[in-house]
């Protein structure tokens, strides 16, 4: 006799628990609810509702593979990030909660209705740049990123969350061929982790996510300082920017934006009240 939609999503978790994985209730039920074609209500409102073979071969394939630690997002290739769903493959860095506050401080900074201009840089799926645009209807984006891959994956993103009248994307190295003093808005997510500390991430992260979006050098610092100046340099006056950090870097990149000439350099703390966030302003004309 075949499983039901309660009793997948019991062995599941307890198969993910024997595994030693972190979140095993939500992935377990991520999984069901893909190979299962069905929503969390469902579970809730018909958990006896049986699974097909087809359905219980895709739930046990799916378990396999989270088994050896490939991302969820990775298997179902979707995440949700800030409020929109986007699509997700190891070209890309897996959105996560702790970005979601880049998101915040701009939108904060800007009106909503207002005709500003935002520039991405590194911009992998598109997760921070079209969650932006998806909230200020009347806002325009430019996502840079070095990966043919990762924006392809942008390019999809924006079509499907009917953005791309609204989003530009280009391959480059970050602010190359930029002219100055061109944007309202900077965000970013670089690289930041430093080089002998990546060897001791979780398999999910060094085995599965790409290097290219992840190393940041000796000191996790390499990119900031190439963007600090740079991200000031492009910025209209009186414009500001939001990148993420390391939990340990807020001393060190307030610093090298208040070297290039930023002001009201500030650092914002994430959900889990981490340093997350360093943000600031180009000084407006006449200052």
């Amino acid at each position: 006799m075949g499983l039901n939609l309660v009793q997948a999503w019991s062995q599941a978790k307890q198969r993910l628990e024997a595994a030693g994985l972190a979140g095993p209730v939500i992935d377990a039920r991520l999984l069901v609810e893909a190979a299962a074609d069905a929503t969390r209500a469902d579970i809730v409102t018909d958990p006896y509702r049986p699974l097909t073979p087809e359905q219980e071969a895709r739930l046990q394939d799916y378990l396999a593979r989270r088994e050896k630690r490939e991302p969820v997002s990775h298997i179902l290739g979707r995440k949700g990030f800030w409020k929109i769903m986007l699509r997700v493959t190891p070209d890309v860095l897996t959105p996560r909660p702790d970005t979601e506050t880049v998101v915040d401080v701009a939108l904060k900074a800007f009106p909503e209705h207002a005709p500003w201009s935002v520039l991405d840089l590194g911009v992998g799926s598109g997760a921070i740049l079209l969650a932006i645009l998806a909230e200020r209807p009347a806002a325009k984006g430019l996502g840079i990123d070095a990966s043919e891959e990762a924006l392809a994956v942008a390019r999809d993103n924006a079509a499907a969350l009917g953005l791309a009248g609204r989003t530009a994307l280009l391959r480059g190295d970050w602010t190359a061929g930029l002219g100055d003093s061109a944007f309202d808005l900077v965000v970013s997510n670089p690289p930041y982790i430093a080089s002998d500390v990546l060897e001791t991430l979780e398999p999910e992260v060094k085995d599965y996510e790409p290097r290219l979006a992840l190393e940041g050098g000796a000191d996790g610092l390499d990119a900031y300082r190439i963007l600090a100046p740079e991200i000031v340099r492009v910025l209209k006056p009186g414009g500001r920017f939001a990148v993420e950090i390391g939990y340990d870097q807020k001393d060190a990149v307030e610093a090298l934006f208040r070297a290039a000439g930023a002001e009201d350099v500030r650092t914002i703390r994430d959900l889990a009240d981490r340093d997350r966030v360093v943000a600031g302003a180009k000084k407006p004309l006449g200052n």
